[in-house]
């Protein structure tokens, strides 16, 4: 099985050990993508919504650069730290997923890397080259 990986610049990429996808064959599996600005900021702080749609066009970019794109995404996961924000997250995740919902968790979590990122996510595809 060949493997690829490809990776996003951020410097925890290099710090932790990890890259941002990896393609093992068909399977392609985007490791937890945080609400990050281009400047390695957080991404909206405070704003539910805007940084599910940062996360998840960061995993877009990442299917992408594997031959792959949303339509292909199986599952997501999304850890966020308020549950009740839940309808900022959905309505984020039904705007990328909608036309091909695949299987979800929302988990509840106690906090993420930086107190101002709300939400993290990960996405797993399935994709013939």
């Amino acid at each position: 099985m060949s493997f690829e990986r490809t990776f996003s610049g951020a410097p925890w990429e290099k710090k932790a050990g990890y890259c941002r996808a990896l393609r093992a064959g068909q399977h392609i599996f985007v490791s937890g993508t945080a609400p990050v600005a281009d400047d390695g900021s957080v991404f909206a702080p405070g704003d539910a919504y805007a940084q599910t749609r940062r996360c998840f066009e960061i995993v877009e970019k990442a299917l992408q650069k594997l031959g792959a794109d949303v339509s292909h995404v199986v599952r997501t996961r999304m850890y966020v730290t308020d549950v009740s924000r839940w309808q900022d997250y959905t309505r984020a995740h039904n705007e990328f997923f909608g036309a091909h919902p695949p299987t979800t968790a929302l988990l509840g979590i106690k906090e993420l890397i930086d107190p101002d990122m709300l939400v993290e996510v990960e996405a797993e595809a399935i994709c013939e080259k």
